[in-house]
């Protein structure tokens, strides 16, 4: 028991009846008796009794890691299958946080500051499923942002090393998509171009580096290649030249949408929902989920037109036979309707509908066709540069297994119901039985989830063992 002021240690009762007994004797010790110097020497021993007993009871604890790319974070628990040993860049802050300083100024067109939160998830959603798990998996995620949602899962990833000479991939963690999207409007190239420049020059003095000359270098990018690969002949949209350096050539890119032609070290990567489970049993409840949904709908759309010929045909043309079929639901994303912008609205459209038109966007890909997927409704593509020339390392290799593809310019595209209700209905069931399979893979998990708890593979489990097999090929 420890001490109290009522009940001093043997010694010190000692010492103190030896000063009375004795107090008259020497009057160099009458202070002995003093009840201030009493409760001054208990006090003392006290103290250093406490202190012995932290030190030597009680084992040292270590700091929590608030930030996961500033210090070393502990390795999420499991065992990685010995194909992968990733090496992480620690790179001055200008490539990647010291980026997020300036989050309001992000993007030319909104502010970033609530989209980088939570390593790049967002901020949480309380209107979703599964809220009464553990931990709640839904984030308003924003669609070009998987850059920094890639960073969080390899820093604290099983199959993370620290040990340069043991890795067998060497992963680069530049904000290139924020970074670019900052300098959309910056009309002098030397200016927009400055910081991809500065991070080959970095690159190029590492001795990993001139191992293998980059090949085994990786970047992961959270916008399209058309943003990094500007050409003096054609149009300036605000692009970089990231792409185009001969350096970044030679490494390997990420990126949620790759040049079809001239892409050839380009891999496509899923755009991020809203999704990113911590656990197993969250990802299964949610796929059962899907699996049981009633979809009263035979097809749906979710967008808005687009001005242009060749983007405005096809747009038109959805928009059109949605809003005159009675088994079509649409959701118009024109003069800023709120529910695009609700993730609940979304999903829940999806979920009702047992096909999801998938029209090109601004570019060929769309978030869209991970919502679907993610929502157990199968994508119906009207050009192969969707999603079939994309995410090969992701998506069944027979297309017919889990989408309807119908060319953009066919007779077709222009009865679409009419060629969804051919399909039998034995066939859709087992196309939505692949599709709700493929959710894992396509789903970026929690950055927080422990190996051992998380149970399947996610997008960037994928990734990472693709790419390592891609070096090894290479090298």
């Amino acid at each position: 028991m420890l001490l109290s002021k009522k009940q001093p240690s043997a010694a010190a009762t000692q010492w103190i009846e030896k000063v009375k007994y004795h107090k008259n004797r020497d009057s160099y010790f009458k202070f002995l008796g003093n009840p201030h110097f009493r409760y001054t020497a208990f006090l003392l021993v006290f103290l250093s009794l406490w202190f012995l007993l932290q030190v030597f009871w009680f084992p040292p604890t270590k700091p929590t890691q608030t930030k996961f790319s500033t210090t070393t974070p502990k390795p999420s628990a499991g065992k990685c299958n010995g194909n992968v040993a990733v090496y992480v860049y620690n790179l001055p802050a200008e490539f990647n946080l010291g980026l997020l300083d300036d989050c309001s100024h992000l993007n030319v067109y909104t502010n970033m500051c609530p989209h980088v939160a939570n390593h790049g998830l967002g901020q949480p959603l309380d209107n979703m499923d599964l809220q009464s798990s553990d931990s709640n998996p839904w984030f308003a995620t924003h669609q070009f942002i998987a850059e920094m949602i890639f960073h969080a899962r390899v820093d604290n990833h099983a199959c993370r090393t620290w040990d340069p000479s043991k890795a067998n991939l060497f992963y680069v963690p530049f904000y290139g998509g924020l970074h670019v999207s900052s300098n959309f409007r910056e009309p002098n190239h030397a200016i927009r171009d400055a910081l991809a420049v500065r991070l080959v020059d970095y690159l190029q003095a590492q001795p990993t580096w001139r191992k293998n000359n980059g090949k085994d270098h990786f970047l992961a990018l959270g916008r399209t290649s058309w943003d990094f690969m500007r050409t003096d002949s054609g149009p300036d949209f605000g692009a970089n030249c990231l792409l185009n350096l001969p350096c970044v050539k030679n490494m390997s890119v990420l990126t949620v949408e790759r040049n079809p032609w001239k892409g050839s070290n380009q891999h496509g990567i899923p755009y991020p929902s809203y999704f990113h489970p911590s656990t197993s049993d969250q990802m299964m409840t949610w796929q059962n989920m899907m699996r049981q949904s009633n979809r009263p709908y035979l097809f749906s759309f979710i967008g808005a037109p687009r001005k242009g010929v060749g983007k405005a045909a096809i747009r038109d043309e959805m928009i059109k036979q949605c809003m005159e079929s009675t088994q079509c639901k649409i959701l118009k994303c024109d003069h800023g309707n709120p529910k695009c912008y609700n993730p609940s609205e979304i999903l829940k459209v999806m979920r009702e509908s047992r096909f999801c038109l998938q029209a090109p966007g601004d570019s060929f890909t769309r978030r869209s066709t991970f919502d679907a997927i993610l929502s157990g409704c199968i994508p119906v593509f009207f050009s192969r540069h969707t999603a079939y020339t994309q995410y090969s390392w992701f998506l069944p290799e027979e297309a017919s297994k889990y989408s309807v593809y119908m060319n953009e310019q066919s007779e077709e595209s222009k009865r679409i119901e009419e060629v969804l209700m051919k399909i039998p209905k034995e066939e859709v069931d087992t196309m939505r039985a692949t599709v709700i399979d493929m959710i894992p893979r396509l789903t970026y998990a929690h950055p927080n989830a422990s190996h051992s708890d998380l149970g399947f593979e996610d997008a960037v489990d994928v990734a990472l063992q693709a790419l390592a097999q891609h070096v090894r090929d290479k090298i």
